[in-house]
């Protein structure tokens, strides 16, 4: 007879969304779908040297936490888009909060409490961007447990209502996409316009962008349709007349980012006549807000594409800088304040040592990652001192978390 597949007690979530429970032979096995409190039967063990991975064979008792999610595909199509749906609303804010907590106790160093969070006023329809793959006629999203296979979706629940109704009509449209493994992105931009960005394989040409114009709006939807090619420069094929830089990075869900930074500013404290750093800008936001509040402000930002926007978006009062952090910081007058916002990945060894040696009397940090935020804030712990950390809730459903550190110079 085959051996009994092991039951396991989930005792918490980990960074990215997985259960963490404990192994009969004592290793931390990670489970998709569990929730604190689970008691599982787990299957489909994939033992390491320190570790297993395991999904859920059987649920032999739920959680307290523990919902039926909304959205069919997260079940049946085992969507990978979402991690926490299957979690109640306050428990997702307090796995998000332990998240963050755990990141600054394991990574930083640091002796703190998990943080206060800041729920989302709306925890489904609020992106403004999402992503579809389109493989054998289906627009879809990757399954968690087999990344290289697509499912056809009919509808995303998190996605904002103008996102869905473009979506909608997409659907009805898909003989003119690409039918290889192209990637179809829907924006809506701060002005509301609509936009579908395909884009392709190096070397695949795609010229439906003309009949799928023509088939949106007979929906109803006008969109500007873009392409781009791997390795090439995106450029519009119906719908608009002159270029909009599409590709620049917007906030996925606009007004909890508009709370993240106001909170970062606000953070920072009276800025007039102050010289203060914007590192990495984006379209210059908080640039042009500092500006208005009376700093002295020189941002930095690598986008070209974003930069040019910044000032085109006004005012004129930053100097921006087009460029990497890390190289651009050299050639700047020293900051009083800071105010940085880097990507997952973080900041640049040399971006932390520069901040050291710059010598600002405070630092507001945002990020959307609590693991390069703690590696960031052990690199500039000898300068600096966590004066406060507050996660908001900017993904909802997913396993993702803002934060926003505010490092006091020691």
């Amino acid at each position: 007879m085959s051996e009994v597949p092991p039951a396991v007690a989930v005792r918490a979530i980990a960074a990215g969304g997985d259960g963490v429970a404990t192994l009969p032979d004592g290793r931390t096995v990670f489970i998709p779908r569990a929730a604190p409190g689970d008691r599982v039967r787990v299957r489909d063990v994939e033992l390491h040297a320190r570790f297993a991975r395991a999904e859920i064979g059987e649920l032999l008792e739920p959680g307290p936490g523990r919902t039926a999610p909304p959205c069919p595909h997260y079940v049946a199509d085992y969507c990978g888009g979402c991690q926490l749906m299957h979690l109640s609303p306050a428990v997702q804010l307090s796995v998000k909060a332990r998240i963050v907590g755990d990141a600054l106790r394991r990574i930083a160093r640091l002796d703190v409490g998990d943080p206060e969070i800041v729920p989302s006023a709306a925890p489904f329809g609020y992106r403004t961007k999402v992503t579809f793959t389109m493989q054998e006629s289906r627009l879809g999203y990757h399954r968690a447990n087999r990344a290289a296979r697509v499912f056809d979706v009919h509808e995303c629940l998190i996605a904002d209502d103008e996102v869905r109704a473009l979506h909608a009509g997409l659907r009805g449209a898909r003989q003119y996409l690409p039918q290889r493994d192209a990637r179809v992105v829907l924006r809506i931009d701060r002005a509301h316009g609509r936009h579908v960005m395909v884009l392709t394989a190096a070397g695949d040409a795609w010229t439906g962008g003309p009949p799928l114009h023509r088939a949106l709006l007979h929906s109803g939807l006008t969109a500007a349709v873009w392409w781009q090619p791997e390795g090439g420069q995106a450029r519009v094929v119906a719908g608009a007349d002159t270029p909009w830089p599409a590709t620049v990075f917007e906030q996925v869900h606009p007004a909890m980012g508009r709370t993240v930074r106001a909170a970062a500013l606000d953070a920072l404290g009276p800025v007039a006549g102050v010289a203060v750093w914007d590192l990495y800008a984006g379209i210059g936001e908080s640039s042009a807000e500092l500006a208005a509040r009376g700093a002295t402000v020189d941002s930095v930002e690598a986008d070209v594409r974003a930069v040019r926007l910044a000032e085109s978006l006004g005012p004129s009062g930053p100097r921006r800088h087009a460029g990497l952090v890390e190289d651009a910081v050299a050639t700047l007058p020293p900051p009083q304040l800071i105010l940085t916002n880097p990507p997952r990945t973080g900041m640049a060894q040399r971006a932390t040592n520069a901040i050291m040696q710059a010598g600002a009397d405070r630092i507001a940090y945002v990020s959307c990652d609590p693991a390069t935020l703690g590696r960031d804030i052990a690199r500039l712990s000898a300068g600096y001192q966590l004066a406060s950390i507050r996660a908001f809730d900017q993904f909802p459903q997913t396993a993702h978390v803002e934060c926003l550190a505010v490092l006091q110079r020691r």
